[in-house]
């Protein structure tokens, strides 16, 4: 039987603080921390989506409501939901920006998704 020695242990634990420091910390904070030259292209990327022309703000923020409920990504919708109620959008909207993602990609969105959206309107 293997015997981990004390600096195994404690590199183990190290490590393993690290990871639940990271995986409950922002995303995006980490992404910019980790990768400052990448993050700081991809958030170019966004603001030339944000200020493109051819979608009002509203519309926008739905259709990536919709696309991350599809991925089955509550963090991202919980993230977008306050910026489409900024926009404008109405509870109603958002719904069914969610469930608009039913015949594409199933029930995994709407229901990883909805709570929290609707929860966000209360």
């Amino acid at each position: 039987m293997a015997r981990f020695t004390s600096r195994a242990t404690d590199s183990y634990d190290a490590g393993k603080k690290r990871l639940v420091v990271i995986m409950h910390a922002n995303p995006m904070e980490v992404f910019q921390n980790e990768a400052p030259e990448v993050a700081a292209a991809f958030n170019g990327l966004i603001q030339s989506l944000v200020t493109s022309k051819g979608l009002d703000p509203k519309t926008k923020q739905l259709i990536y409501i919709a696309m991350k409920a599809s991925m089955g990504d509550p963090m991202a919708v919980k993230a977008h939901v306050p910026m489409a109620k900024a926009a404008g959008a109405t509870k109603e909207e958002v719904v069914d920006a969610i469930l608009m993602t039913l015949t594409v990609s199933g029930i995994r969105g709407v229901v990883t998704c909805l709570p929290d959206a609707i929860q966000q309107f209360e």
